[in-house]
């Protein structure tokens, strides 16, 4: 098992998906091969960030508060940082 982790993906359509996982190269594939709906029209996909947590707990908290932000802006504030400044909860 790898480290568990936020990642985002870049979209064909330059939007970006926000996940977590404690597999990101498993994860990647199921979303390439289209064995996920919510990104399965949006291929091919890029992984523009990730970063690794202790648990997969954490990484699903940090998800969600990335998630309600819904600004384009912050994520590609992270991504050109390379880090989430999002405290931990």
């Amino acid at each position: 098992m790898t480290s568990p982790c936020v990642y985002i993906l870049k979209c064909a359509n330059d939007r970006f998906y926000i996940g977590s996982t404690n597999n990101l190269e498993r994860r990647f594939g199921e979303h390439q091969n289209g064995m996920v709906k919510s990104t399965k029209q949006l291929r091919p996909l890029k992984i523009a960030f990730s970063q690794n947590y202790q648990t997969l707990s954490d990484a699903r908290k940090i998800e969600y508060k990335l998630k309600r932000f819904k600004s384009k802006l912050i994520i590609e504030k992270i991504i050109e940082d390379g880090e989430i400044k999002i405290k931990q909860p």
